[in-house]
């Protein structure tokens, strides 16, 4: 599992997905004059070695509409792509791109990106210590795990109105607007004819996330909006709960209602006992 270091004991993706307020040990890669990133042979091996891994144990387990995206971009397995060549394909599928950014961005900024169809990626990719996990999304973790399903115009539709809805939002809405992120875009499971199969990102680039979500250890819901605002997370554990949709199409269902009063009727409601321990304090 990819994720970045919380804000919060119970944060949010979009707050902490970007977060600016914690420090990193990753450094960008700046694009030259061409707009071209120069990557070294070590981290184009590290590429090499997750895409390798994962496209093994992915199959059978992902969505067709994902393995229909990855079959668009034509992702390299041997180097790490160019994000102009991510982003012509992104275009004419969906009208979205790619946007370099730091490790670590404000979450204004992740806000305002996703509300213009901009999905930002960060210009580093872990080191081979870190393969299994790491606290921050690197660009295998948002190329690979999350852009398939940006060609797909149902979830491209709801990540855009994510966006734009968290950009006007206050701050005590966006901690439960990024709980149902974190459900969807990051560890969203759908059935299909086919039978369960993923969809998150945050799912699709880790591999023991990958095993364990469709096993029987973890619980799997029915999705529900209102449920999915209320249910709090840990980012550093294997997720203990997944919400199942019956389809992609749910949604562009859901971009169309008034996500902000499931919001207001969450925070009424109040949140779910967490089905984890709390994290143990580092003082």
């Amino acid at each position: 599992m990819n994720a970045p270091q919380s804000l919060t004991s119970q944060a949010s993706a979009a707050e902490t997905h970007k977060a600016a307020s914690k420090g990193t040990a990753y450094q960008a890669h700046m694009p030259d004059d061409d707009g071209i990133i120069h990557w070294s042979a070590e981290e184009n091996h590290t590429w090499q070695q997750l895409m390798e891994r994962q496209l093994k144990l992915i199959e059978g387990r992902v969505c067709q509409e994902y393995l229909d995206g990855l079959e668009r971009l034509a992702l390299p397995v041997d180097h790490i792509p160019q994000l102009a060549d991510v982003d012509r394909v992104l275009r004419e599928a969906t009208g979205w791109e790619t946007a370099q950014v730091p490790a670590l961005i404000p979450f204004d900024t992740f806000f305002e990106l996703l509300a213009n169809r901009r999905f930002p990626v960060a210009t580093f990719i872990r080191t081979p210590e870190e393969m299994d996990y790491l606290k921050e999304p690197d660009i295998f973790h948002e190329i690979f795990g999350h852009c398939p399903m940006l060609t797909n115009p149902a979830f491209a539709e709801f990540t855009a109105i994510y966006g734009q809805l968290g950009l006007k939002a206050e701050p005590r809405d966006r901690v439960y607007l990024a709980r149902l992120y974190w459900m969807t875009v990051e560890f969203g499971l759908v059935d299909t004819p086919q039978g369960r199969r993923i969809y998150g990102g945050g799912i699709i680039s880790s591999p023991k996330e990958t095993l364990h979500a469709l096993s029987d250890v973890p619980m799997h819901s029915p999705f529900d909006a209102v449920d999915a605002l209320r249910t709090p997370y840990r980012i550093d554990i294997l997720q203990p709960l997944y919400y199942v949709l019956n389809g992609l199409d749910t949604l562009h269902d859901l971009a169309q209602r008034d996500i902000m009063a499931m919001v207001e009727q969450a925070r009424d409601m109040g949140l779910f006992e967490p089905h984890f321990p709390p994290k143990a304090s580092t003082h």
